[in-house]
């Protein structure tokens, strides 16, 4: 299966990024640290070309610290500066400055060889929806200038940002790419809630979690729901959160809509534990 949407501010948006690529020194890439090839986008990677990049991993907070170590040792293998960040963590955002500053004096520093005048550094945010781009500004800056939410689609325009006398910061809305060729992928996402619940059946997404933590994480859904995990029947393992949670209708039957919500729910919220789904 393919999964298949674009909607047209993406595009536009796509558009816009390929325009000011010329006018930024490097790229600040933001991936989900629980899926960190997942989420990003490949139509991007062949936007950006040359482009110095610094990777960030967002939501540290919430992935597999061991797997998160691995994937940025995966990274610098790749001769690509990468970070992982909890925008929580006045530290993270330390080294966060600290790397782009390095990145972006070093671009300039090429331009005055060729006579250019000194100006601010400039760097371009980037990364798919619901990624904490506009946290992430807003805790650098440390004021509310764009817009935050636990959804997709949150920053819809461009915008250029001060962060310093001699930084600038060109934000710009989450983009995702036409299609998902993997459709794990787009279980992937759909699960940490990048792509909007209703692209997807919520209960195969629901039940694709639960099929990925009996593999990687059994313990925790025994921890969680009680579960046998002997038990190969995943409508019993719906029936057995279902009714663990109240989640009812009418004379007494498991309303599997409601129960997978509160699977995606432990899963988003951390309950679940701090997980990775993409492994190096």
């Amino acid at each position: 299966m393919t999964i298949q949407w674009f909607p047209g501010h993406m595009a536009k948006a796509k558009r816009q990024v390929q325009e000011k690529l010329k006018l930024v020194d490097f790229v600040m890439e933001l991936v989900d640290a629980r899926v960190p090839v997942s989420s990003q986008n490949p139509m991007l990677q062949d936007t950006l070309g040359q482009k110095d990049k610094l990777v960030l991993l967002m939501k540290k907070d919430l992935a597999d610290e061991e797997l998160t170590n691995q994937w940025l040792e995966h990274f610098k293998k790749q001769d690509t500066s990468c970070l992982a960040v909890n925008v929580n963590d006045p530290q993270d955002l330390k080294q966060v400055l600290k790397e782009a500053r390095e990145l972006g004096e070093k671009k300039l520093e090429r331009l005055k060889k060729k006579g250019v005048r000194p100006r601010p550094i400039r760097a371009m945010i980037l990364g798919i929806p619901n990624v904490g781009k506009s946290t992430l500004i807003n805790q650098l800056v440390k004021k509310k200038i764009a817009k935050t939410g636990d959804r997709p689609g949150v920053t819809t325009a461009q915008q250029w940002i001060k962060l310093k006398k001699d930084f600038e910061l060109l934000d710009t809305p989450g983009i995702l790419w036409p299609k998902f060729e993997d459709e794990e992928v787009g279980y992937k996402l759909a699960a940490i809630g990048t792509i909007k619940d209703h692209l997807l059946p919520i209960d195969d997404v629901a039940l694709f979690v639960l099929k990925f933590f009996k593999e990687h994480y059994p313990e925790r859904l025994v921890e969680r729901y009680g579960f046998d995990l002997n038990e190969s029947d995943y409508v019993s393992w719906f029936d057995t959160i279902g009714k663990k949670r109240g989640c009812l209708s009418g004379g007494g039957m498991v309303d599997y809509d409601k129960t997978s919500d509160i699977i995606l729910r432990d899963l988003r919220t951390g309950k679940l534990g701090n997980i990775t789904l993409d492994h190096p």
